[in-house]
């Protein structure tokens, strides 16, 4: 049996994307495709590398040839991951990032630079081009997690200026406020000054290509969130709180804030949301109560994408410079790891849909 691209093409038209609903052919997701005699090769065009979905569509990409074409096909796939359309961008240093995510919380200490790093680390595990920047202005706290601290980016010349080098570190470009300023001095900024330090670390870093920017934004909904927000094209947002009352009552101002400059929120992170001893690790103790950031996501319609539990090695681990995410396999690291690996995975695919949904 002679098989035709035609035939192929028509097989995989009874793909569906998972969560579009829609075949891989009309979505324009197959590319490259060969046949030779009864060889198939083709490619899934992804618009992120980090799909969870991947593997799933390669299943039902074998399984449509093997019914409608033939059992008998060999059939090779690979995966490439599409860059966006060009858009109009002010700088041209951020012209090769995919995909901008702002991690908000609205209030201090709950936890929100956890999250952006690890969110980052588990994003560069599964491929992907990850960069993580630091905005807290006024508290950065990413040199400390990634044993950063009294380092500085270098300069080099590029087109008669003067760009920074991201640091590096855990397989992720890292950029911090935290790297020009004394870790030991309060940093006294009024608001343009703070702005235009941000504007600094986006428009004037080498950042190359990349497929997730995560954005640790500092609390509140003042200058700092307001210029990312007009100067930077920000995919979407993530928001972070503890389940008590008094953290949840601020994020809805920054759940408002993302509202109003029109940036999609992808759904609620809640950290801290219960703590379990080392030695009584099946344990959930609620110390911060419990529902806040439940009734938060069902009043703004978003989802709860991850609840995170309180794990006193953590927090030690990340003061000595490693994130859970890099840290070693252990029975009080695994399930904080198994939290954000999941929570990467969802992030990736909603973006994916905002994506598609262009």
């Amino acid at each position: 049996m002679n098989i035709t691209v035609e035939q192929v093409r028509a097989a995989l038209t009874h793909v569906l994307d998972p969560d579009l609903g829609r075949d891989l052919v009309s979505l324009q997701m197959i590319d490259k495709l060969e046949v030779d005699g009864n060889k198939i090769r083709f490619e899934i065009v992804l618009t992120t590398p980090a799909c969870p979905m991947k593997e799933r569509m390669r299943r039902d990409c074998l399984a449509a040839i093997a019914q409608h074409v033939s059992p008998d096909a060999e059939v090779e796939i690979g995966f490439s991951a599409r860059m966006r359309a060009p858009e109009t961008r002010e700088h041209e240093a951020l012209k090769d990032v995919k995909h901008i995510i702002a991690v908000g919380s609205g209030k201090g200490g709950v936890g929100k630079s956890t999250v952006s790093a690890n969110l980052a680390l588990a994003l560069a595990k599964t491929g992907a081009k990850v960069a993580l920047v630091d905005a807290d202005i006024y508290g950065p706290s990413v040199p400390t997690m990634f044993n950063l601290t009294h380092t500085a980016p270098r300069g080099v010349e590029a087109d008669g200026k003067t760009y920074l080098v991201p640091m590096e570190q855990y397989g992720l470009k890292i950029m911090s406020i935290g790297f020009f300023v004394d870790p030991a001095k309060a940093v006294l900024w009024r608001g343009p000054m703070a702005s235009n330090a941000l504007k600094q670390m986006f428009t004037e870093t080498l950042w190359g290509e990349i497929d997730y920017m995560v954005v640790d934004l500092p609390p509140g909904t003042g200058d700092i969130q307001i210029t990312l927000s007009q100067m930077i094209p920000v995919s979407a947002a993530l928001l972070v709180s503890t389940p008590q009352e008094v953290a949840v009552v601020d994020v809805r101002k920054a759940a408002d804030m993302f509202r109003e400059v029109k940036t999609p929120v992808l759904g609620v992170v809640e950290n801290m949301a219960y703590f379990t001893p080392a030695e009584l690790p099946d344990n959930k103790y609620y110390i911060f109560g419990k529902g806040g950031c439940e009734r938060l996501a069902q009043e703004f319609g978003f989802p709860l994408l991850a609840q995170i539990p309180l794990v006193a090695s953590v927090c030690e681990q990340a003061d000595q410079g490693m994130p859970v995410m890099q840290a070693p396999d252990s029975p009080a690291t695994d399930p904080v790891k198994a939290v954000f690996t999941a929570l990467g995975g969802e992030v990736a695919r909603k973006l994916a849909v905002l994506e598609h949904a262009k």
